[in-house]
């Protein structure tokens, strides 16, 4: 009851951000206490989101998961989540009679599985990858391995830094979460690789800058702990 709970605090959080950041409009009902379940007669992707029209009995029902892989045609069944009326998708440009916000496809990694693969593990470079991005420049100007060689004096300070997005996991416990590499730091120490959290959305590949709030030694629960983490920031090109 209690891990329910959470999740449901989380997808309602979610929902809550998009809101707050001008993503739809729309009111939020009380949650679907029950799985759907049916056949996927239409799927498309935008914004960090696959959006499912799914048929059963007659009745269809749309579904918004973060970005997966569907299939139209086949047999498919979601988590609970929460039930939105008149929501106004901006990406698609297309507004929802009724759309349910699920945390993903039953069957598939969960809440916890995301959010490891997003941030708790370190990501390595590929040996075939050669990673050499320049410092940003400005006196709060540092490269990854200095954000954790310097960490301590930064707890709670802004920082800016340049790398290249190696991995971007979109809203997962309402926020986006990238992994950055600049070519520096150690692998074996984990100091090669930054985990960020932001609400803009960018795509692996691309070198960027980032701005935000560095933190030390964040624990988000679940056993998903970072000695140092970027937070609150803002990525661009």
């Amino acid at each position: 009851m209690k891990r329910f709970f959470v999740l449901f605090v989380l997808i309602l959080t979610s929902v809550l951000i998009l809101s707050t950041n001008g993503l739809y409009a729309g009111s939020a009902e009380s949650g679907d206490l029950k799985s759907i379940s049916g056949k996927a007669v239409e799927s498309m992707d935008s914004g960090g989101y696959t959006y499912v029209n799914v048929e059963k009995d007659g009745k269809n029902t749309w579904v918004a998961v973060p970005s997966s892989k569907v299939a139209v045609g086949q047999d498919i069944s979601f988590y609970p989540g929460i039930f939105m009326s008149n929501f106004k998708s901006k990406t698609l440009d297309r507004t929802f009679e009724t759309i349910i916000f699920s945390k993903g496809i039953m069957g598939e990694q969960g809440m916890g599985s995301a959010t490891e693969s997003a941030g708790r593990e370190k990501v390595k470079a590929s040996p075939n990858m050669t990673i050499k991005v320049d410092k940003a420049s400005g006196p709060d100007a540092y490269t990854v391995a200095e954000l954790y060689e310097k960490s301590a004096g930064l707890d709670g300070k802004t920082v800016v830094f340049r790398g290249k997005v190696v991995k971007f996991s979109p809203r997962i416990m309402g926020k986006n979460w990238v992994h950055i590499q600049d070519g520096s730091g150690e692998i074996s120490k984990g100091t090669n690789d930054i985990t960020v959290t932001s609400e803009d959305v960018i795509s692996q590949g691309d070198v960027v800058t980032v701005k935000g709030i560095l933190n030390t030694n964040e624990d988000f629960g679940s056993g998903y702990k970072f000695a140092v983490i970027v937070e609150e920031a803002s990525i661009k090109e």
